[in-house]
């Protein structure tokens, strides 16, 4: 693209303007600490090009269709979409994922559960992994890419975001997981595993949360969880263990001030080697403990 002088304003129908004009009209646009940065995101997926286009180019001109199509991107983000949906992209533990509004949006935080499973999971050995409340399939995918050998199983209730998780694999080329439709354990039938990790839903009902930021726009079932935000986690706690080998390991995710409640529940169900781990800034955010041995 080249450089057009005297080009009309921005978002006049039939205009052309360059990059930097585009970048900084929707950085007005936005709000807040990361407007800058959203509206370059916003930009780069429009156009189809990377951040260092962005920068080596921001002089060049941008056609009337791609402002509009850009224009239009600023305006549902500064109304208050995700920009995860509006790009169609996360990334995730070094991979992307396709994301759409019938998925809970992977979050940095998540990674800190893949990471403890991984430490539990033999790296070049085989072994069998569950995940419960696949959603995108961040989780699986993540563990199934880490350990190739894996056996890694992966449920939702949804059949909607088992499509998604599913055509994730497909697009990074990740065969070593298996899909299945059903709420929780219910789905597993009589397998067992080496670890069964999960991110469900932990929040309450009524919580002020759900009125603000991105969780506005996102399935309310991978969210809510009962009054106390527990519920979904006391069903696992209570299941997982018949789908455990012996000395195999439950690690969940869960809000940072449900780390207390969470071991208690594990103690509860007499797992051992109860643990919490915090993420990186210091709040407790994955629990977990071991099976007896057989």
């Amino acid at each position: 693209m080249q450089r057009t002088e005297g080009t009309p304003e921005p978002g006049v129908p039939g205009a052309v303007t360059d990059v930097r004009a585009l970048l900084e009209q929707g950085t007005r646009a936005l709000s807040g600490a990361g407007a800058r940065r959203e509206a370059a995101v916003l930009l780069r997926s429009t156009l189809g090009v990377s951040d260092a286009w962005l920068i080596a180019h921001d002089r060049d001109a941008v056609g009337a269709e791609s402002t509009a199509a850009y224009l239009a991107a600023i305006r549902r983000r500064a109304a208050g979409e995700p920009v995860a949906y509006l790009t169609g992209v996360r990334g995730f533990h070094a991979l992307e994922l396709r994301v759409t509004p019938d998925v809970l949006i992977p979050r940095t935080e998540t990674e800190l559960l893949v990471d403890c499973v991984l430490r539990r999971l033999p790296a070049g050995s085989p072994c069998r992994v569950a995940d419960l409340g696949t959603g995108s399939g961040a989780v699986a995918l993540a563990i199934a890419h880490a350990r190739p050998q894996a056996r890694v199983v992966a449920t939702d209730a949804s059949p909607a975001a088992l499509r998604v998780a599913r055509g994730n694999a497909t697009r990074l080329g990740l065969g070593n997981v298996e899909w299945l439709h059903g709420d929780w354990c219910a789905a597993l039938g009589d397998l067992h595993f080496d670890v069964i990790a999960s991110n469900p839903p932990y929040v309450a009902i009524g919580d002020g949360h759900l009125r603000a930021g991105d969780v506005r726009f996102e399935p309310a079932m991978a969210l809510v969880s009962g009054p106390d935000g527990l519920d979904a986690i006391r069903c696992i706690v209570r299941d997982a263990a018949a789908h455990l080998a012996g000395q195999g390991w439950l690690l969940f995710e869960h809000g940072f001030e449900q780390g207390a409640a969470a071991r208690e529940l594990l103690r509860q169900r007499g797992y051992k080697a109860i643990f919490t781990a915090r993420d990186v800034e210091g709040r407790e955010r994955v629990s977990g403990g071991q099976v007896a041995a057989a």
